[in-house]
C-alpha cells in the first residue's frame, strides 16, 4: 500500500471500492448496524406520512396497525438482504450478480443506481427548501440568498461524508442518532398540546382494500425504499455473525422511529385538518406552523440534519452501484461523482423548474415496481443459499454465476410487467406521460380510469398492490425455478479460501 493510500486510511477514510473486503476489517459487531438505519430514519419528516396514510379513509386504530406491520416488516426484508452482506462481505449490486449472473445484474443495476441518486437529491431538495421555510418564518429571508447558502451547506455535507466513506459515515450517524432524536423528542412534547382526542376518535374506518392500499403505501414508503442498498451496511459484520441478530438490529434501528413518529403525526393529523392538508404540500411549512418561535430553529436543526443523514447513506451507496456498473474510479471518486449529479439536480428543481417535483417523483415511484421485483428475486436467492458467496466468481462471467441468469432477468420483466398495470400514477396531472400504468386495473375490475380528469375510481385504485404483488411473484418464481440452478452452484468447490460457516 502506498504512504498516500496510508495517510487517507488513518483519516478514517475509506478506501475500499466493490472488493471484496478483508477478513482482518470485518471488526462490525450486529448492533453497529443500529446507528446508520436509525439516524437515516428519525426524521420530522416521518410524521408529514401519516396524513398520506390518513388520506386512504381509514381509523386512527387501523391506521396504527398499518404503520407498525407496514414499517417493520419492510425493514425486516431489509435485514434478509443485510444477511447477503455479512456473507459477501461487498456491496448489495455486487452480491445480487449470484441471482442474475455477473453480466446480467447491471440491468436492476442501472435502476438501483437511478432510485438511490433520484430519492437522494430528493432528500437534498427538501432541506434546501425546509431552510427556506423556517428563515422565512423566523424573519430573516427564505429567499435566493438563503436557498443558494443551504444548498451550498446541505450538498456539502452530504457529499463529503458520503466520500470518506463507511468508518467516517458509522461515527457521523451515531451523533447525529443522539441529536435528531433528542430535538425530535422536544418537537414531540411541544407539540403535544395540539393532540385532540375526540376528532382522532371519531373517524371513521375504512373498508379493508382502503387498509390495503395505505399498507403498500407505507412499506413502499420506508424499508422498501432502502432496500437495495441494505448489504451495504453489512458487509464489514464478521462472518461468523449471527443472522438472526443482524436481520433483529437492522429491523428495530430503521423501523423504531418511523413507528413512532408517523403514530404521532396520526394524531396530529386527525386532531387538525389544516395540518393534515398543510405536510401534503409542504411538511415543514406545516409543522413549523404549530411550534412556537423559540423551537424553530431547532426543529430546522433536526429537519435537515436527519435529511442529510438518510441523503448521506443512498449517496455512498449509490457510488458504489456506479462502480457495480463497470465504471472503473475510485471508490470516493464515484460518491463525488454522485454528489455532483445530485448538487446539480438540487440546483434546478430548486431555481430553474419549481414544477419538475410530482413528475421526478412520479419516476421514482414507477422505478419502485421493478426494484421490488428485484428485491423478490434477490431474498429468493438468500434463503435458497446455504453458503457464502465465491469471491472471485462474483467478478468472473465465466464463473458458476455466469455471465447472464435469464431466468432472473425473465422474472424482473415479467413480474414488473404485471406490477405497473396494478399501480397507479400519483401525479396525474403533472406527470401525464406516466398515465400508462393501472392497465390491468379496469379489466381485473379494480378500478375505473376517467381520462377527462385524469383519476382513477374504485376501492383498489391507488393501493397501488402492484409494488407488493411483484415482490411477492418475484420470490415465489425465484425460489421455485432457480432452487436446481442454486444448489448445482453450491456444489462447486470454492475458488477462494473458504471461510468460516455463517450463522444463518
Amino acid at each position: 500500500m502506498s504512504e498516500t493510500q496510508q495517510e487517507v486510511r488513518r483519516l478514517g477514510v475509506e478506501t475500499t471500492g466493490i472488493e471484496i473486503i478483508e477478513e482482518s476489517e470485518r471488526t462490525a459487531q450486529p448492533r453497529d448496524l443500529f446507528w446508520p438505519w436509525f439516524a437515516a430514519n428519525v426524521s420530522v419528516f416521518g410524521i408529514s406520512y401519516a396524513a398520506f396514510v390518513l388520506g386512504f379513509g381509514i381509523s386512527f386504530w387501523q391506521s396504527v396497525v398499518v404503520v407498525t406491520v407496514g414499517v417493520v416488516l419492510s425493514f425486516a426484508l431489509c435485514g434478509v438482504i443485510a444477511l447477503a452482506g455479512k456473507r459477501g462481505s461487498a456491496p448489495t449490486m455486487i452480491l445480487s450478480r449470484a441471482a442474475f449472473g455477473v453480466t446480467g445484474q447491471k440491468v436492476p443495476g442501472v435502476i438501483s443506481w437511478l432510485t438511490s441518486i433520484g430519492w437522494e437529491t430528493f432528500l437534498t431538495i427538501n432541506a434546501t427548501l425546509a431552510t427556506a421555510t423556517v428563515m422565512h418564518k423566523l424573519g430573516w429571508g427564505g429567499g435566493t440568498t438563503t436557498k443558494i447558502i443551504a444548498c451550498i451547506v446541505v450538498a456539502a455535507l452530504v457529499v463529503l461524508a458520503s466520500v470518506a466513506g463507511y468508518h467516517i459515515i458509522m461515527r457521523l450517524q451515531s451523533w447525529l442518532t443522539w441529536i435528531t432524536g433528542i430535538i425530535t423528542i422536544v418537537f414531540m412534547v411541544v407539540a403535544a398540546s395540539h393532540i385532540h382526542w375526540s376528532k382522532i376518535t371519531a373517524m371513521p374506518s375504512g373498508s379493508w382494500q382502503q387498509t390495503v392500499g395505505a399498507l403498500v403505501m407505507v412499506m413502499t414508503g420506508f424499508g422498501l425504499g432502502w432496500i437495495n442498498i441494505a448489504a451495504d451496511w453489512s458487509r464489514y459484520q464478521r462472518r461468523d455473525a449471527s443472522g438472526g441478530q443482524i436481520v433483529a438490529w437492522n429491523t428495530f434501528g430503521g423501523a423504531i422511529a418511523p413507528v413512532v413518529l408517523v403514530i404521532f403525526g396520526l394524531l396530529l393529523a386527525g386532531s387538525d385538518k389544516q395540518v393534515a392538508t398543510g405536510v401534503l404540500d409542504n411538511p415543514i411549512g406545516a409543522l413549523a406552523e404549530i411550534l412556537p418561535t423559540w423551537f424553530l430553529v431547532p426543529f430546522l436543526v433536526a429537519a435537515i440534519l436527519s435529511l442529510v443523514s438518510g441523503a448521506v447513506l443512498g449517496i455512498y451507496s449509490s457510488g458504489l452501484t456506479l462502480l457495480s456498473l463497470g465504471v472503473r474510479i475510485p471508490r470516493p471518486t464515484a460518491a463525488l461523482v454522485d454528489g455532483v449529479i445530485l448538487t446539480l439536480g438540487t440546483i434546478y428543481v430548486v431555481f430553474v423548474a419549481q414544477s419538475f417535483a410530482s413528475p421526478f417523483q412520479s419516476f421514482l415511484i414507477t422505478l419502485g415496481v421493478p426494484l421490488a421485483s428485484w428485491a423478490g428475486i434477490m431474498i429468493a436467492d438468500i434463503v435458497l443459499r446455504k453458503r457464502s458467496y465465491d469471491d472471485d466468481d462474483l467478478f468472473d462471467p465465466t464463473g458458476r454465476y455466469g455471465a447472464w441468469d435469464w431466468t432472473s432477468i425473465g422474472i424482473l420483466v415479467v413480474t414488473s410487467v404485471i406490477g405497473w398495470g396494478l399501480v397507479v400514477n400519483n401525479y396525474a396531472q403533472d406527470a401525464s406521460w406516466n398515465n400508462w400504468q393501472g392497465y390491468l386495473l379496469h379489466p381485473l375490475g379494480m378500478g375505473t380510469y376517467d381520462a377527462k380528469t385524469a383519476s382513477w375510481s374504485g376501492d383498489w385504485a391507488y393501493a397501488n398492490v402492484g409494488v407488493i404483488i411483484a415482490l411477492i411473484l418475484s420470490f415465489v418464481a425465484a425460489y421455485l425455478l432457480r432452487r436446481g440452478k442454486v444448489a448445482r452452484q453450491e456444489s462447486l468447490p470454492t475458488r477462494s479460501a473458504e471461510p468460516a460457516q455463517a450463522k444463518v
